[in-house]
């Protein structure tokens, strides 16, 4: 059985001033997400800004996250890392801390082979008894997780149940989902290929949009579940240029800035992220309008050097 289906929110991890989490509004952004349909929280991802964590931060969010959620919905926990034992020490933490399932990005920077890949998340995942999602992201990693490789490990590792597909390939979709014969759960990783993923099988998507649209991005996946198509295909049509602002800069520095145009203050990224270009913002201000998000600032001001 999935861990779940629908929109999992890949959640912001907001920031005092100080730089230091606010948890204050992680629990309100929390809540909000829970209210509008969000149907699982992916706490401590890229859009989390897990790069620029401490593994004591890391862990502190994915617990609080853990608490305040309280079963309502599945927690799952970015625990990946470059470090198959660093990955092996967050994954436990997170399984201790309560999470439903761990979310475990590929080797970057170092990379590996798919052997190599075979090993790293094998060894992660015999760490721990809650389900394992691999994530596979090669515009960030430098790295592609083969279809031939997911199948492989969602086949021989009893707790790797399915991959969060960000490679953008639908050939790639197309061939995990024909070679497992549909054991392996697919999430789409890119908000602008919801639709067509569903179609393929996909269960789900991770979401930066449902950040600022929670109730539109659950509801197109519940539309093509329900089978209105239609309805599923006009809200990921409608998205669409709201999704290109949220990606026109590196994730997660136009969700943020899509947030605190909302008055959720959730602070500036961190370093080496900085705040949303002044002409990229007013773009995405008009994009969220048009969708029918109330913007309540003009003006996000420009990171200080």
């Amino acid at each position: 059985m999935a861990i779940f289906e629908g929109a999992g929110v890949a959640l912001v991890t907001p920031f005092k001033e100080n730089g230091s989490v606010n948890y204050e509004v992680l629990e309100s952004l929390i809540e909000e997400q829970i209210a509008g349909g969000t149907d699982c929280i992916v706490a401590m991802g890229t859009t989390g800004e897990s790069a620029t964590t401490s593994e004591e931060e890391h862990i502190q969010v994915i617990r609080f996250v853990c608490e305040v959620v309280n079963g309502r919905i599945p927690v799952v926990a970015g625990t990946g890392s470059n470090c198959t034992q660093t990955a092996v020490e967050l994954s436990v933490e997170a399984e201790e801390a309560g999470a439903d399932g761990v979310l475990l990005v590929s080797p970057y920077y170092n990379k590996a082979t798919q052997n190599g890949l075979k090993a790293h998340f094998t060894k992660i995942a015999n760490s721990i008894k809650i389900p394992a999602i691999l994530y596979n992201v090669p515009s960030r990693t430098g790295v592609n997780i083969a279809p031939e490789t997911i199948v492989d490990l969602c086949k021989n590792v009893e707790n790797i149940v399915g991959v969060k597909e960000a490679s953008g390939n639908f050939s790639a979709v197309a061939k995990i989902l024909q070679l497992s014969g549909g054991y392996v759960d697919v999430y789409s990783g890119n908000d602008d290929q919801v639709v067509p993923m569903l179609a393929l099988g996909a269960k789900g998507v991770i979401s930066v949009l449902s950040n600022v649209a929670p109730k539109q991005t659950h509801d197109m996946c519940a539309e093509f579940f329900k089978g209105n198509i239609e309805a599923s295909r006009r809200i990921q049509l409608k998205a669409m240029p709201l999704i290109e602002a949220l990606f026109s800069e590196v994730n997660p520095i136009p969700v943020k800035a899509a947030l605190n145009l909302m008055g959720k203050n959730v602070g500036e990224p961190r370093l080496p992220l900085t705040v949303m270009e002044p002409q990229h913002q007013e773009v995405l201000k008009k994009a969220m309008q048009d969708f029918g998000i109330p913007v309540s600032y003009t003006h996000l001001r420009a990171h200080e050097t």
